[in-house]
């Protein structure tokens, strides 16, 4: 649920151009030779990482428009840059203690970015360097267009990598929106509570394009649903079919390898686990997004839709504590922001736009967007992640919730 997407039947899906409808076709092509090299089915991890990361081909490879009014979704940063100021001045308590760098993972169109070396800078609590580690070359050229817009003092700070640093930081790692897109496996089960049969749902290719296919699961697949079934508070009904992300453990790994001293602050929609894997929510959390409309039908479209799911943050915790990270805060976006200084921001903001009342209902339209429960505020949570960081997070004064 990226913001500003409403629900749609994919009947109301916009129709595509020839140029887009070729595309798709290409992708789909590659993905139907890589099942057939696989047996004739796929794991639906599988699938989603050819969709979205195919190189060249795939949704965050590929030239098209992703994010804001002309893509497929907003992002919260695009909302307002109330939202990254917050998030730097969260960043530059943490700096204060740590020192270092500041690490942005998959920075979108660099709006985040931006803004965030600004307060920053009129905070007088610039990072080192800025870096931003982005896997789309297409999304890395449009943050260097947004980049260059900046003053050379706060332009040059910045350098982009497309893999891990191989050096270890001190500092702050940012990640908005990464969680959703890793690829999730799928599964369905079987059976009563209790005598329940963990199965994949996989895909597989007829025609032109694809369908699911109900396979055995693997081991590791079969392991993560067992050991969620076993936490839960209540049992999961014969037929329930949701997703697991087994992708968490080493990404967290790879980030608390990186990370000698400081905090990562990760933001995305989801829930703790057993909220998320609730006995009504039988259908799973699987989205695409398509010009600002959502749907759950990962088969059609292929490569030009965003395919998420909700983040199971008791599976990120968890995947800290195994690699030596602390959990240091849970919480609401609208928790986080009121935390980080969201009031005081707006209040500013509306002091100096006292003759205008448009840029104040503005603001106040962006403020509401990002804060009620409606918008992005209770859907989005905001995990931090640290190391050797004892210090107060103000981001988390107001809020702690359960994981």
């Amino acid at each position: 649920m990226h913001c500003m997407t409403s629900p749609a039947s994919l009947t109301t899906l916009p129709p595509l151009s020839a140029v887009e409808r070729a595309h798709s076709e290409r992708v789909a092509a590659h993905i139907r030779e890589f099942v057939a090299s696989q047996g004739g089915v796929i794991g639906f991890d599988a699938y989603m990482r050819l969709a979205l990361y195919s190189p060249g081909l795939g949704y965050y490879s590929a030239g098209a428009a992703k994010l804001g009014g002309g893509g497929d979704f907003v992002t919260a940063p695009e909302v307002s840059s109330l939202f990254s100021r917050c998030l730097a001045r969260q960043a530059a308590e943490i700096l204060q203690v740590t020192g270092g760098d500041i690490l942005e993972l998959g920075a979108g169109l660099g709006t985040m970015a931006a803004d965030v070396l600004l307060e920053l800078a009129a905070l007088d609590c610039l990072p080192a360097r800025y870096r931003i580690l982005e896997v789309s070359a297409d999304l890395a050229d449009r943050q260097r267009a947004r980049i260059s817009t900046l003053p050379a003092a706060l332009a040059e700070r910045v350098e982009w990598l497309d893999r891990w640093p191989e050096q270890v930081m001190c500092g702050v790692v940012l990640a908005n929106e990464v969680l959703d897109a890793m690829p999730v496996e799928r599964f369905v089960l079987r059976g009563p509570p209790g005598e329940q049969l963990v199965r994949a749902l996989g895909v597989t290719a007829i025609g032109e394009g694809f369908q699911w296919r109900e396979t055995a699961a693997s081991p590791e697949l079969e392991q993560a649903v067992t050991t969620l079934l076993d936490t839960l508070p209540a049992p999961l009904p014969d037929g329930y079919v949701s997703e697991v992300c087994l992708a968490f453990q080493p990404w967290i790994a790879s980030l608390a390898a990186q990370l000698e001293q400081g905090v990562a602050l990760l933001i995305d929609y989801g829930l703790p686990r057993a909220h998320l894997y609730h006995p009504e929510r039988s259908a799973g959390t699987l989205r695409c997004h398509f010009r600002h409309r959502a749907h759950e039908d990962p088969f059609v479209n292929v490569g030009l839709q965003d395919i998420t799911a909700w983040v199971d943050f008791t599976r990120v915790a968890e995947a800290a504590d195994s690699a030596s990270l602390e959990v240091l805060g849970f919480a609401t976006q609208a928790a986080f922001l009121i935390g980080a200084g969201m009031e005081t921001l707006l209040t500013t903001e509306m002091q100096l736009a006292a003759d205008d009342i448009r840029r104040q209902a503005g603001l106040a339209g962006e403020a509401r967007r990002l804060l009620l429960p409606g918008e992005m505020g209770e859907v989005f949570k905001v995990i931090a992640l640290g190391r050797g960081y004892d210090a107060s997070l103000a981001g988390f004064s107001t809020q702690s919730l359960p994981l």
